[in-house]
């Protein structure tokens, strides 16, 4: 079977006023279909650059993306992008927000009648059809993200990309929507790339988890292979000794290995320093 996403040793340069400035150094990864693969660093680590390459928003320097074996090459309506901010239009009602989406792609394919027997069913598969006249100033902050998600599963995307989705809302909103979003994964099998700052959200939605180390000239650290069984229960792994083995090794990634550490010539200097105060002294 050959690979769904194949993202070939990837680097990219900005130009800055103090010259070239490389944000990822060869990237490779290859994901398959229905894959669920989370993206995790530190700020600054190139998470949401390699989610621009794919979704075809910023070209490689080097290196490239293929999709089913076809080469990424700008915005594409296969590869829908999810922001943290849910980017709706604020004169536009939910229903009018997917129905830009499903013109985009399906005008010429769909009739009227299908184009709107579409959107509502991207409207239920978020739980949104009940709120389907109302303009975004009306509904909640969640409720919002849950039609960024239906404008974008609209398309029939082959990859679903997700920028900290659900990084803007409360706790109780965010495990609604992550378990909406396992739902919506396991009917669709979309392959989804998303990214995170919570490491206990990576583990429970992911199937892969890469790791990304700290730029300039980040790369793929490590790349974790959460083996739970599907669907999940947060209240059932909460105890599970896999799920905090699988937490634990990220957070030691995350805290141990990528830490800051003071440059070894200035750790040499700092002790040369010392030692000739010590002296003087």
């Amino acid at each position: 079977m050959s690979t769904h996403l194949d993202i070939s040793k990837v680097s990219i340069e900005f130009p800055t006023a103090k010259g070239s400035f490389k944000a990822l150094d060869n990237v490779s990864l290859k994901i398959e279909k229905g894959e669920f693969v989370s993206l995790i660093g530190h700020s600054g680590c190139g998470k949401s650059t390699v989610l621009n390459i794919v979704a075809g928003l910023y070209d490689a320097t080097e290196g490239g993306i293929l999709l089913d074996e076809k080469e990424v090459k700008g915005p594409g309506p296969e590869r829908a992008v999810v922001f943290q901010n849910h980017s709706l239009l604020p004169w536009l009602t939910s229903y009018q927000n997917v129905e830009l989406a499903v013109k985009q792609v399906f005008k010429k394919t769909k009739s009227k009648k299908e184009m709107h027997e579409w959107i509502m069913h991207n409207l239920e598969l978020v739980h949104m059809t009940h709120a389907a006249d109302k303009r975004p100033d009306e509904i909640s902050g969640g409720m919002k993200q849950r039609v960024g998600i239906a404008r974008a599963l609209a398309m029939e995307p082959s990859v679903l990309l997700m920028d900290e989705p659900f990084g803007a809302l409360d706790a109780l909103t965010r495990a609604h929507l992550q378990d909406s979003l396992m739902e919506i994964q396991k009917d669709l099998n979309n392959t989804v790339i998303m990214i995170t700052h919570d490491v206990d959200e990576a583990v429970l939605l992911s199937d892969r988890i890469v790791m990304m180390t700290n730029g300039p000239e980040a790369t793929i650290g490590e790349i974790l292979k959460v083996d739970l069984e599907r669907p999940r229960d947060r209240l059932a792994l909460a105890n599970d000794p896999k799920y905090v083995d699988y937490r634990a090794q990220v957070l030691t990634f995350l805290y141990e290995k990528q830490r800051k550490v003071e440059p070894i010539s200035a750790v040499k200097a700092k002790k040369t320093t010392d030692t000739k105060t010590a002296a003087s002294a």
